[in-house]
């Protein structure tokens, strides 16, 4: 009996011994710790957009510009008394109704309007006056295309900003024997103006700055094309124009070729030179021309 209960109590020492081993385990285990968060770095700010680069002012305005002369049409909305044709006099005014002597010199047709409208609501004549200008006739900007030109005459500058190839356009272009160097002139900032333009040169690797503008009174002038002579035994004896750099050979081509009694060899060339006296040049076939040449072609003796 005694040894039974010395095994019991052997038994719960054992199990008590068990439980405070468990319990110090318990106490004496770490604790797990959540490892620091790494800041999470702000996102770089958006790159500033770069400013926009500044551009050269582009003249963007196409209105005509009243000038003396032009005959204008005003209209004004259910006022058919104060609707008539008025033309601008040399000092740029024109007499309407009720306002007496307007200033419409150059202005715009939007500007005339707005002038014409003011004057009636400031008169207290209409409380909203609605009114409408066209241009019946243009004869205050004008510019004129002489020379080699298909039709040669006055034109009108109906927009402002007219280019010199739009006027040359309007006179069609350059005549049969017109030359493509044309000029221009008139007056700049009180001063005198020209320029030569190569036509050819301005389609084909110009730029719009290469064309210029047409100002009222301006003359265009297209020249007449440059010219050889030729004679002798070739089939169209005469002037023949100048085209770029033109050899000799070219040119008896140009001249419909040699005659049957024609001859290449000893041909000769009239040509003044710089002090303006006459030289006889003998040529290759392949030696350029210049402007006022005389080419003379022999005649062969075989």
């Amino acid at each position: 009996m005694r040894t039974r209960t010395t095994m019991i109590s052997l038994y719960m020492l054992l199990a008590l011994g068990l439980a405070g081993c468990a319990q110090n385990a318990a106490v004496t285990r770490p604790t797990a710790t959540r490892p620091p968060e790494t800041p999470v770095a702000a996102p770089p700010p958006a790159a500033a957009e770069p400013a926009p680069v500044a551009q050269a002012p582009v003249d963007m305005r196409r209105d005509y510009v009243v000038g003396p002369g032009d005959v204008l049409r005003i209209n004004v909305y259910q006022n058919a008394d104060l609707s008539l044709e008025a033309r601008v006099s040399e000092s740029g005014l024109i007499t309407y109704p009720l306002l007496g002597q307007v200033a419409v010199g150059g202005q715009s047709i939007g500007q005339v309007e707005a002038t014409i409208a003011d004057g009636l609501k400031k008169g207290n004549f209409i409380k909203q006056p609605q009114v409408g200008v066209l241009l019946v006739q243009v004869r205050g900007n004008q510019a004129s295309v002489l020379g080699m030109a298909t039709r040669p005459g006055r034109y009108p500058i109906e927009v402002n900003g007219m280019r010199m190839s739009q006027l040359l356009a309007l006179a069609g272009g350059v005549a049969p024997g017109g030359s493509e160097i044309v000029t221009l002139s008139g007056v700049r900032d009180g001063q005198p103006y020209r320029l030569k333009v190569d036509i050819s040169a301005l389609f084909t690797g110009g730029t719009p700055l290469d064309d210029p503008l047409v100002l009222n009174g301006d003359t265009l002038y297209v020249e007449r094309a440059p010219t050889v002579y030729i004679y002798g035994e070739v089939q169209r004896p005469g002037p023949i124009p100048l085209q770029g750099d033109m050899t000799l050979m070219q040119a008896v081509a140009s001249g419909g070729g040699l005659t049957q009694r024609g001859t290449e060899r000893g041909m000769r060339i009239h040509r003044r030179n710089a002090a303006g006296k006459l030289e006889v040049i003998s040529p290759r076939m392949d030696d350029l021309v210049r402007t006022g040449d005389v080419i003379y072609v022999k005649e062969s003796l075989f």
